[in-house]
């Protein structure tokens, strides 16, 4: 597989390549019902760090839209996408909590710097020596804290307080409230999954996620659920 070794030192946006190549009315189809599909998945993810990081949902949409017009317009992959990314909600929220909003702009500020200094050093390539061990832990560990923090709003379960932030405590609280289990709301969460998987499984080509939510948000307006509960299957966007 190659490395990139050979052409590392040149600056290509591929943007600027495909333009120079020719860009077909059929690859602007595709690409606008991808970026769909992408919106719909990535702003409610956005907002939903956004208000984990202490700020309004807004700057997480303002984050989002200029991140994926840089990504998009300096990237050197055909394929690339740029977007919030749900692991980082753990850590942002940690960071929030601990160091408060000026800490967190600090840590992010220097986080692209060493990204940054990594580029320029050529050291993107030591990524390989990573043992695949540790990457398939840390993936399988932010999976699970995730879909920890939305059992609340796939039960639609009613808390008395605030949620608690450690796996185990949440977990406990959460188990606590089980009687105010919404059934509407569980089957609808549940019943979302089940068309994203087997959409994936039948039409791999189909837009599964933006399908199930077109689905979703329509049978939420025949049982009067509330739109938060849609956000929140699809992107952790919390209620409010």
């Amino acid at each position: 597989m190659p490395d990139g070794t050979a052409t590392q030192s040149l600056f290509r946006p591929k943007l600027a390549t495909m333009l120079a190549e020719g860009y077909s009315l059929g690859a602007l189809r595709q690409d606008a019902l991808a970026a769909l599909t992408v919106a719909v998945v990535a702003l409610p993810l956005s907002m939903a760090i956004a208000v984990a990081s202490g700020v309004s949902p807004a700057r997480g949409l303002y984050t989002a839209i200029v991140g994926g017009v840089v990504v998009s317009a300096l990237g050197g992959s055909r394929y690339q996408i740029g977007g919030p990314a749900g692991a980082f909600i753990v850590l942002v929220a940690a960071t929030g909590a601990r160091y408060g909003l000026e800490g967190l702009l600090l840590t992010v500020f220097i986080s692209g710097l060493m990204l940054v200094l990594l580029g320029v050093s050529r050291l993107g390539s030591l990524i390989r020596h990573m043992p695949h061990a540790v990457t398939v832990g840390f993936s399988s560990g932010i999976a699970v804290t995730i879909l920890a923090s939305q059992l609340k709003d796939l039960g639609g379960l009613t808390l008395h307080g605030a949620e608690p932030g450690p796996f185990i405590p949440k977990l406990a609280a959460l188990a606590g409230v089980l009687p105010t289990l919404n059934g509407a709301t569980l089957g609808l969460g549940l019943g979302c999954a089940a068309l994203i998987f087997l959409i994936r499984r039948l039409k791999p080509n189909w837009p599964g996620m933006l399908i199930a939510v077109v689905a979703a948000s329509l049978m939420a307006a025949l049982l009067h659920l509330p739109v938060q509960t849609i956000g929140a299957r699809f992107g952790q966007l919390p209620h409010g």
